[in-house]
């Protein structure tokens, strides 16, 4: 237990309190858990913990109960600046909120460092489970936390990690359903923006455009594959080198909602966003309201975030067993960027 500094310069202790109320230790602590004693005592250990500004430990008081709950998660990010870490940050919120539950979070910058830094201090904390946007690097760590005893869920990725749940959508299947679409709109010549190799999100999207590619019969040209990017700018440079090819691609599809940004800065600058079809992974703030709107596939960060926590909970209440793989479809969102023709066919 501990509390603010009194006068002598060191924190107040339920002992400090103990001797000023003129009582035993075991009162105090009865008294600052909530549990009943006569209003006499009560009033004297209030008005000492008041004087002394003392202050409970929650933390260590929660580890004295018989399920040694914190009533704490903690959720490992990729970058909370992101809109999609944004999304699923809020979403995990309220899910914790609802079981009383209060979250911590963190963000990697897909550094591992950071990452295993991350882990440690949410475990030093004492947290009751994890929730994890892996960089994909560091399973070993996740493990580690899972064998002390904190429950493990990933999301967005995939880990090696046993026994560590996942939650993640159908990255592929949004891939090779915009390939199609582009595909029927008359577009042959269609490229690729992809995040970092390391991520796995990026190798399934990829994986999916080359799927996309093969199932309609479109040749997959080395010359518009631009993987291994990071950020918009990252994306907005590899716009420009696309479209200053000879033969210059009359689409694209962006592997992550920055990279989208960065493509379509670039379209804009060079006023070839009504000719150049684009069409992003990830949904993005006002992109409806731009002309045209920025078509994208969609994935609903609530629902992953309640499926994250959801699985967490069960873990918590005792459920075994092994690893669980949940995965939940994207959705197709047009609005006119995606859509637009192969310019000869105009």
């Amino acid at each position: 237990m501990s509390s603010e500094h009194n006068d002598s310069g060191r924190r107040s202790t339920m002992r400090d309190v103990a001797t000023m109320a003129g009582v035993g230790i075991a009162t105090v602590s009865r008294v600052v858990n909530g549990k009943p004693v006569t209003p006499d005592l009560a009033e004297r250990v209030t008005r000492a913990a008041e004087q002394l500004g003392y202050r409970q430990d929650l933390t260590a008081s929660s580890l004295r109960r018989a399920d040694r709950r914190t009533h704490t998660l903690g959720l490992v990010l990729e970058d909370a600046a992101n809109p999609f870490s944004a999304a699923l940050h809020r979403a995990v919120e309220d899910a914790a909120a609802e079981h009383g539950m209060l979250l911590l979070a963190g963000s990697t910058d897909e550094d591992p460092v950071r990452e295993r830094g991350l882990l440690k201090t949410f475990t030093a904390r004492r947290v009751d489970g994890l929730i994890v946007v892996p960089t994909g690097q560091n399973d070993t760590d996740l493990d580690a936390a899972r064998r002390a005893g904190t429950p493990v869920v990933c999301v967005d990725r995939r880990t090696t990690a046993p026994q560590v749940d996942t939650v993640t959508v159908d990255n592929r299947a949004g891939v090779r359903a915009a390939v199609q679409r582009l595909h029927e709109a008359g577009h042959r010549r269609i490229a690729f923006l992809g995040d970092l190799r390391s991520i796995w999100t990026a190798q399934e999207r990829y994986t999916g455009f080359v799927e996309g590619l093969a199932t309609v019969g479109c040749v997959l040209h080395p010359s518009l594959v631009r993987r291994g990017l990071h950020g918009a700018e990252a994306a907005q440079a590899a716009t420009h080198d696309l479209l200053a090819l000879a033969h210059a691609p009359t689409a694209l599809i962006s592997g992550q909602n920055l990279l989208t940004i960065g493509a379509r800065r670039t379209l804009q600058e060079l006023q070839l966003q009504r000719r150049v079809a684009l069409i992003g992974f990830d949904d993005l703030s006002l992109a409806d309201l731009l002309e045209p709107g920025i078509s994208v596939i969609a994935q609903d960060h609530a629902a992953i975030g309640k499926e994250a926590a959801s699985l967490l909970f069960e873990r918590l209440e005792g459920e075994g067993g092994p690893a669980r793989h949940r995965v939940l479809p994207t959705r197709y969102l047009a609005r006119g960027s995606g859509e637009l023709p192969a310019p000869e066919d105009r």
